[in-house]
This record gives structure tokens, C-alpha cells and sequence, in this order.
């Protein structure tokens, strides 16, 4: 059976746990406490030497180790519900749209949460690596993520979904990316009527409980 190396209260695998939950795919699940370090423990290298999670480990016993291989596998191997667009156009859509909400929002946000917490001193980058916080990139990163918010609400402005009219990964992504927000105190307001009623929407799914 797959089995999911998770962090409960951490947004990258909040992603691999949803997904999962939507395609309904049974799996084990480990704990990895990353407030205790217990990902930079020899104990967890031995698994996964880029002291990351989510983690993933097939049924073919191989190991993923980030969110696109993760996806990329689950999609192929269990191609029900599609999570990456059905028609060329829609994979095209999802693609870029799951890859705008990385780059623009999640990378924003964890730019400005790692270069600013005192408990993420030297980390400002997750991995084996340790590099030191640089706070112009955390001012940087919570207007990124405003910027972020506005073009999430654009978008569903004319869409049900953010990548189109179809539920997908890139929804997935967004609710993390949006929730995973308040750390930097960067929330959707009346301002972004569309995006609060997406968010709405999405509650609706139970998978986004987890």
C-alpha cells in the first residue's frame, strides 16, 4: 500500500493529502514532526535525503519526493477522478495554472515566512542546506502574495474554478496557497468577492477539511 510521509500542520503536504482524498486512494500515513526537526533527523534521511515532506512511497516501493512527481504518479496510476484536465486544452490550463499559483503564491508566502521567523533562522530554504534569512525578501514575498490574491480573483471572476470550469490539482494548490496565508497576516477580504466565493465553494468538498 502507498504510504504517505506527511506533516499535518504543514501546507506542501496538506497538497499530496488532498489529492489523495479526492481520487479516494487508500494509504498509510507517517507523521514527520517538523517543529522538532525530526525531518533533518538520520532516521528520516534515510528515507528521504532531501529532509522534505510530502514524500510519497508507491506500491512499486519507489520514493517521490515533491508534489509534481506525487501528482504525476497518483494521476497515472489512479486516473480516476482526473485531477490534470481531460482534453489537451484543459491539461494545458491546469498545467499552467497550478504552475502560477507555485511560483506566485506559495513560493511568495514561504518567502516571506522563512526569511522572517526567528524559529526559521538559517532556513530560509527547506532541504538539507541550511541559508540565511534575507528580510527583503520576506517584505518582498507578502506583496507577491497581495499580488497573488488579485489574480486568483480575476480569474474566477470569469471561472468556476481556477484553472477553468473543472475541478483540479490547481485547486488544490490555491486552497493551500490561500490558507497557508495567514502566517504572513495576508488574508482575502471583501475585496476579492470571487476568490471569497471559490473559497467558499471549495469548503464544500471534504477533502479540504484535512
Amino acid at each position: 500500500m502507498i504510504t504517505l510521509y506527511d506533516c499535518a500542520t504543514a501546507p506542501s503536504p496538506r497538497r499530496a493529502r488532498i489529492l489523495l482524498a479526492e481520487k479516494g486512494i487508500a494509504h498509510n500515513t507517517v507523521q514527520i514532526d517538523l517543529r522538532s526537526g525530526e525531518h533533518m533527523g538520520e532516521a528520516f534521511r534515510t528515507i528521504n535525503p532531501q529532509c522534505t515532506v510530502p514524500a510519497l512511497r508507491t506500491e512499486e516501493n519507489t520514493l517521490l519526493t515533491d508534489n509534481a512527481g506525487i501528482t504525476a504518479y497518483l494521476e497515472a496510476r489512479y486516473p480516476q477522478v482526473p485531477m490534470l484536465g481531460r482534453t489537451p486544452q484543459e491539461k494545458a490550463d491546469v498545467a499552467s495554472w497550478n504552475w502560477r499559483v507555485e511560483f506566485e503564491g506559495l513560493l511568495a508566502i514561504a518567502e516571506a515566512l522563512r526569511n522572517s521567523s526567528p524559529a526559521m533562522a538559517n532556513r530560509a530554504l527547506p532541504g538539507p542546506v541550511d541559508y540565511a534569512q534575507i528580510p527583503e525578501l520576506a517584505q518582498r514575498g507578502v506583496a507577491r502574495a497581495q499580488h497573488f490574491f488579485a489574480t486568483l480573483n480575476a480569474q474566477l471572476a470569469d471561472h468556476a474554478f481556477v484553472a477553468g470550469d473543472s475541478f483540479s490539482v490547481a485547486d488544490i494548490s490555491a486552497v493551500v496557497g490561500v490558507d497557508f496565508a495567514r502566517v504572513i497576516k495576508v488574508r482575502p477580504g471583501d475585496e476579492y468577492p470571487h476568490l471569497l466565493r471559490w473559497r467558499v465553494q471549495m469548503a464544500q468538498r471534504p477533502a479540504m477539511a484535512l
